[in-house]
């Protein structure tokens, strides 16, 4: 069995690193079970790119479709016809797709216009927010999928809703948690850290990117002065996203609290996030990895597909609302936030029963 293996963005690749350890796994073990692995190029900044295979030891790609920058249309175009090239070369059993990124919804389309088979990691998730990307891309990626991988219930539950057959979902765990778990002895800080002389629990982290966040300026200027303001006992990191620079470089913001980063390696960027006091963020996966590592996470989106973070976890939704902003800080500077737990099996063993699974279904 061959498996084609799809990466194309930052958040893919922290995903296929357990799967493809899982998958050496068996083969060692005597099973036929092979992969190729694509990398689409969605994501070519180095930091948010390359970094991730040298640390996260991933197999450097078989094939770059190298489709770089673009618009929505022009990126997923671009995808399509580059691995329809591929699969036409280079034809497998399966396409495994990760996450919610262009590249997930356009592999997709490809392999099943080709007569192969989809399986989808992280698929059921839903924020019910048409207006993300993201979302558009699990709704057309899970109503063409065969097998579906999930992280929670409530992915389960949202896949059965709109009538997927029980006996094509497998609730597993959640691959990013694999990878936190497999790697969390590693992680090191920045060089950075002396420099400014970081100090554990005494420091914030904030990621923005999201268009509904960073496109309009002035609510970008006004979130990120509230923000240093409520925070100003506090430095304040925050590791700029090449879309959020753009938006940046004219505002001219410029704080003594307020420490402006370029992006960081995976285990840079989770050591300070394991480190600090708190999270700001818009990131869907941060506010896993904050839940996992009991780091209070105030989330700057109106939604999240991820309920499971709010629901038992260390995540707040605050949206861009300054008073709900300011509630949470209260709650943050007082001691109060919320206790959080850890999602049933998130627990580092999510790819090796998706790989187990897929043993079984193809009897290898």
């Amino acid at each position: 069995m061959i498996i084609t293996i799809i990466a194309g963005a930052r958040p893919n690749f922290m995903k296929i690193s357990p799967i493809i350890d899982a998958i050496q796994n068996k083969q060692n073990q005597g099973h036929d079970i092979h992969f190729r692995l694509v990398h689409t190029g969605q994501h070519y900044d180095k930091n948010l790119s390359d970094t991730f295979f040298e640390e996260l030891n991933i197999p450097f790609p078989d094939n770059n479709l190298n489709v770089k920058s673009g618009t929505q249309s022009e990126q997923t175009a671009a995808i399509m016809i580059g691995f329809e090239k591929e699969l036409e070369q280079f034809p497998c059993d399966l396409v495994m797709v990760v996450g919610d990124v262009t590249s997930t919804m356009a592999c997709t389309i490809v392999a099943k216009k080709a007569g192969i088979k989809v399986t989808h990691v992280e698929a059921g998730i839903r924020s019910g927010d048409m207006r993300m990307p993201e979302e558009i891309n699990r709704i057309v990626t899970d109503s063409l999928t065969d097998y579906y991988f999930t992280t929670t219930r409530f992915a389960n539950e949202n896949l059965i809703n709109l009538g997927v057959s029980k006996a094509q979902i497998f609730f597993v765990g959640n691959v990013m948690i694999d990878t936190l778990r497999k790697h969390e002895y590693r992680l090191n800080p920045p060089a950075f850290w002396a420099d400014l002389k970081l100090q554990k629990q005494q420091y914030l982290v904030m990621t923005l990117h999201r268009p509904s966040n960073v496109d309009e300026e002035q609510q970008l200027k006004a979130l990120i002065k509230q923000i240093v303001t409520l925070g100003k006992a506090y430095p304040i990191i925050f590791p700029v996203h090449p879309r959020t620079q753009k938006i940046l470089e004219g505002l001219n913001l410029r704080f003594d609290n307020l420490h402006y980063v370029d992006p960081l390696s995976y285990l840079e960027f989770n050591f300070l996030v394991k480190h600090a006091f708190a999270v700001l963020t818009d990131s869907g996966g941060i506010t896993e990895e904050t839940t996992v590592m009991n780091v209070p996470c105030i989330t700057l989106r109106e939604n999240t597909e991820r309920p499971e973070t709010c629901e038992i976890g260390t995540n707040v939704l605050v949206g861009s609302d300054s008073d709900k902003i300011a509630v949470a800080f209260k709650s943050l500077m007082s001691g109060s936030w919320k206790n959080g737990e850890i999602p049933e099996l998130w627990d580092g063993k999510a790819a090796e029963r998706i790989v187990n699974h897929l043993v079984e279904i193809y009897q290898l």
